[in-house]
């Protein structure tokens, strides 16, 4: 059973290092060498204690040839403890974690000392499968045979442990210093992790292959990592429900309140979390490519030559604005567009009805005709990374006000599902880089989040990551997830009728009821 009391640096990883000095058998002491260890470890209360076969044919080698004394390396999984190694007792090593965000257009890495606490790297890479599909139903349905969907596998194996080399080499550990592994995806990548058909997630009635994935050793999966290396996947609740989202749960700590808190992840979909310490409802829909910067024309991630501030000049229609990483910009990402959208309502440049205003074409320079009707120059030619006008379009900006409206709409039919107005919610964490990038007033002008006290909303950054993260220094954490999945209740919104009827009224800019944004002054010029 697991026994706290292990508990070292304020953590309990799952991988502990256990000094051992047995005593040596002799004719009055006549238990077998495995037999030996396993007693010792039971009076330090880590029992019960498996182990393989093939580790049973070498450890007691290595325990005979250390003297009968060393270090044994053992994994925690849920209700009992697997050694896994046994080293001399000169052996200084760390016992190292690594924590997956397993995205579908990045992947990032924390690699963790397990015996310190000490987070040592993070990094992250594309995610290999990006040409096989930037979204994840193109790639669900690229991976229509075995062979295709072992081809996205290999694909994610093989970063993964490139990424894994490099970073094990950098902290000056090996690869059998690796005991541990946690991945946290969405439902597909999660699929595609384990090599697992994921084509009945996006059809109804959406169900994927697996929710609960076993325990995984890294010799199965071919990971660079201790054979016997704990690899375990975060669950999934739904289709579009995965085990990120767990681990955003994890994260921000709201399984454990007994205020009424909210999670929401931007990304391909806009994930929502509601609840506390004794009950949970869930829910996605379609909010987040617009918001990810992926659909608009000269939208991007939030990454180098992104912008990701704007303010304009109510008075001269003049714009300034803040690129990501200070270089000329190269395109607009999501907080960029919230804050675009909402300076350029603010300033009258753009109706109610989120149309460019063309009664200020004489006024501004920056108001033009386009193929695809009228646009705003965000930078002009001479400012920019590629020598084009950065532009946003009346389509663009209809884009994201879908996404917008789909987002607020959704933050408000899963408060009523329980009861509940959205003004009964006393935080609401913001996950994910957009997360850290948003401003909440800038996206409460624009009606995409509610009208809301400022310090009700709280950026958490990578929640997925950091989630990962926390199970491999606190085991406790297995049986939390198993709680948080035994209670949440799972709404499929892509047949939502209601959700459907409340999003036209959040179309507008704030809202057709201005009634719920009455911090938001809407400008004469904006009423067209």
């Amino acid at each position: 059973m697991q026994n706290n009391s292990l508990s070292k640096n304020g953590i309990l990883p799952v991988v502990e290092t256990i000094g051992f000095d047995l005593e040596k058998p002799s004719l009055n002491d006549n238990i077998a060498d495995w037999d030996r260890l396993l007693r010792f470890l039971e009076k330090k209360k880590i029992a019960p204690v498996r182990t393989t076969f093939n580790n049973l044919k070498r450890l007691p080698v290595q325990i005979r040839r250390n003297g009968f004394s060393g270090q044994a390396i053992l994994t925690f999984w849920k209700h009992y403890w697997e050694l896994v190694d046994v080293c001399g007792t000169n052996t200084t090593l760390p016992a190292l974690g690594a924590a997956f965000d397993l995205g579908t257009t990045r992947i990032a890495l924390y690699l963790l000392d397990l015996t310190s606490g000490k987070e040592l790297l993070k990094t992250s890479v594309d995610n290999p499968q990006i040409p096989y599909g930037e979204d994840i139903l193109t790639r669900i349905i690229y991976a229509n045979t075995e062979e295709r969907l072992e081809e996205l596998h290999d694909l994610i194996i093989q970063k993964f442990n490139e990424v894994l080399k490099d970073s094990i080499k950098k902290v000056g550990a090996e690869r059998n210093n690796l005991y541990a592994i946690s991945v946290a995806g969405n439902t597909t990548m999660s699929h595609f992790f384990t090599c697992l058909d994921p084509s009945n997630i996006c059809k109804e009635p959406y169900i994927p292959s697996v929710n609960r994935f076993p325990l995984l050793k890294a010799s199965e999966l071919d990971l660079y990592a201790n054979r016997d290396a704990l690899v375990y996947v975060f669950p999934n609740i739904g289709s579009y429900f995965g085990g990120d989202i767990i681990a955003g749960i994890i994260a921000s700590g709201m399984h454990r309140k007994e205020e009424v808190s909210m999670l929401i992840d931007v990304g391909t979909n806009a994930e929502v979390v509601l609840g506390n310490k004794d009950w949970m409802i869930a829910c996605a829909g379609a909010a987040g490519p617009a918001l990810e910067g992926g659909v608009v024309e000269r939208g991007m991630m939030a990454m180098p030559g992104a912008i990701d501030k704007v303010r304009i000049n109510p008075e001269t229609f003049e714009l300034t604005y803040h690129v990501i990483g200070d270089k000329k910009p190269i395109g607009i990402c999501g907080s960029g567009l919230i804050d675009l959208i909402a300076e350029m309502f603010q300033a009258g440049l753009l109706t109610i009805q989120g149309k460019i205003n063309l009664k200020l074409k004489n006024k501004t320079d920056r108001i033009i005709e386009t193929e695809d009707g009228p646009a705003f120059i965000i930078a002009y030619k001479d400012e920019t990374g590629d020598n084009r006008d950065l532009i946003i379009t009346d389509i663009d900006i209809g884009i994201l006000l879908k996404s917008k409206a789909a987002m607020y709409t959704i933050l408000n039919v899963i408060c009523r599902k329980v009861g509940l107005e959205i003004s009964d919610v006393s935080k609401i964490y913001i996950a994910g880089t957009f997360g850290n990038h948003i401003n909440p007033k800038m996206a409460i002008r624009i009606g995409m989040l509610p009208d809301l006290p400022l310090d009700r909303f709280v950026g958490l950054g990578n929640t997925s990551g950091i989630g990962a993260s926390k199970l491999l220094l606190n085991r406790n954490i297995f049986n939390e997830i198993e709680t948080i999945c035994n209670m949440i209740t799972y709404i499929e919104l892509n047949v939502n009728v209601e959700l459907m009827h409340e999003f036209r009224g959040a179309l507008f800019i704030p809202h057709t009821d201005p009634n719920l944004f009455p911090s938001v002054k809407i400008p004469e010029l904006a009423k067209g």
